[in-house]
């Protein structure tokens, strides 16, 4: 006869490893303590063998498991319903190998995104991902949602810097996928199983990610424009004039920018009169004077009503922190953030007429727009007034509805959670759903894992 699982437990992870329902209420499920922790018990392992152990004995109980790294989501994948046992991967902090000759890193799922970053700096490397959260997001976290960020344009997402991952299955199985190859064909390629899967198939304790060389150089600017079709055409001339070297191109809508632009924010605008859009461009070169001739043939030809370029680290930080200070936005609170990604040439259709919907029927609330418009990603954050379930739907549907006529994502970069699952329909077809579903079934048949997000089981569908 089994023991109970709460005694198991402690002999696998140690008293140290285990929390009760006064410790857990004190965390938040996500990013401004969105979503919903009614767990009594959270386990903390400190490696993949500990991870391993502990999902045998939940799976042999048939124990709902629900998998946490930093908790800066924002669509409710980590809320834990009571009964659903918490697993944590905070203590497998480790960054066990920086290998500068082959470019790559060992590490644990715990690392923290800038813990990394900054470890491969002392090397001369660069580790490409970066995002605002990147103080508290772990590394397990941005390969479980397949994280994008702010540099999307040049490196690609999450999924294009991992070469290799070790999972574990729901069952207690462990899949040591450990690829340190850029180049490998020899059979499927199971990793991309578990990356943005959101801890459905299994949850993934190290990984092996590819670095690249320092850049020799690093231009960043701030630009103000009046029209969007400028903002389209800035985007491609910088991109031409930079050969590729271009990694960032961030847009912020007028109501955004003088949200992080004016007190109580922290940063300041460096323009005399406010500007419809405000864009943030960064390029990774060693040639200092490509974006700057870029803007001054851009404004010779009416394309930017003005401009700012970083002369040293400093003001190159200040930049960037006025694009980081999303928590001006918890200002407005309840708000409703929305992540969706569309064909850049369908941009100022749909974001117009979202907007223009939500004012028609949110008259005189807030509306943040904002984005990494070089690949597609616009993110809205709205305060209608009443975080209430009737309103959210109104707001849901104003966002996700129009998504379909414009071959759109209701999810460019935070992943499905919960929150999303209602509309996943719209950017995927029902074959593809149901190959999802088969994948759950195949890998989680008990549907242990993270259960009810993403997608139904078989069973339910």
């Amino acid at each position: 006869m089994d023991m109970p699982l709460v005694q198991e437990l402690r002999q696998i992870v140690g008293e140290a490893g285990l929390l009760g329902r006064e410790a857990i209420a004190e965390r938040s499920a996500a990013w401004g303590s969105r979503g919903d922790l009614r767990s009594d018990t959270l386990v903390r392992p400190r490696s993949t063998n500990e991870v391993s152990a502990v999902l045998r004995a939940c799976h042999r109980r048939r124990q709902p498991v629900v998998t946490h790294g930093g908790l800066t989501g924002l669509v409710r994948g980590t809320d834990a319903a009571q009964g659903e046992l918490i697993l944590s991967l905070e203590r497998m902090d480790r960054i066990e190998e920086i290998d500068a000759v082959s470019r790559t890193a060992t590490v644990q799922a715990g690392v923290k995104l800038q813990v990394l970053q900054e470890s491969v700096e002392e090397e001369g490397l660069m580790f490409p991902l970066d995002l605002g959260a990147r103080g508290s997001c772990t590394i397990g976290g941005n390969i479980s949602t397949n994280a994008g960020g702010n540099r999307v344009v040049r490196y690609g997402m999450m999924r294009d810097m991992v070469l290799g991952v070790e999972a574990v299955l729901a069952d207690g199985t462990v899949v040591s996928a450990l690829n340190r190859l850029i180049k490998n064909n020899s059979g499927y390629d199971l990793k991309q199983l578990f990356i943005g899967s959101e801890g459905t198939l299994g949850v993934v304790t190290r990984a092996v990610l590819r670095l690249r060389e320092r850049p020799r150089g690093q231009q960043v600017a701030l630009a103000a424009l009046d029209r969007f079709p400028a903002v389209i055409e800035l985007l491609r001339r910088v991109d031409q004039a930079l050969g590729g070297q271009l990694s960032a191109f961030e847009v912020m809508w007028r109501e955004h920018f003088d949200l992080v632009t004016h007190p109580p924010a922290l940063s300041l605008s460096p323009f005399a009169s406010p500007h419809t859009y405000n864009v943030i461009i960064e390029a990774h070169s060693a040639d200092d004077a490509a974006l700057v001739s870029a803007l001054e043939a851009a404004t010779g030809d009416g394309l930017l009503a003005d401009a700012v370029v970083a002369r040293s680290q400093a003001e190159r930080n200040a930049i960037w922190a006025i694009r980081d200070d999303v928590g001006q936005l918890l200002r407005l609170a309840p708000i409703m953030t929305f992540d969706v990604s569309l064909p850049i040439r369908e941009m100022e259709e749909y974001t117009a007429g979202v907007r223009s919907r939500f004012g028609k029927r949110f008259p005189g609330r807030h509306c943040s727009t904002f984005g990494h418009l070089a690949d597609g990603n616009i993110h809205f954050v709205f305060s209608p007034g009443s975080g209430d379930a009737a309103t959210r739907q109104a707001v849901e549907e104003i966002v996700y509805s129009p998504l379909a006529d414009f071959r759109g994502s209701v999810s460019a970069e935070h992943g499905i959670g919960l929150e999303k699952k209602p509309w996943l329909p719209i950017s995927r077809s029902a074959e593809e759903i149901a190959v999802m579903r088969q994948l759950k079934a195949a890998l989680d048949p008990l549907g242990i894992l993270n259960p009810g997000k993403v997608i139904d089981p078989l069973s339910a569908a």
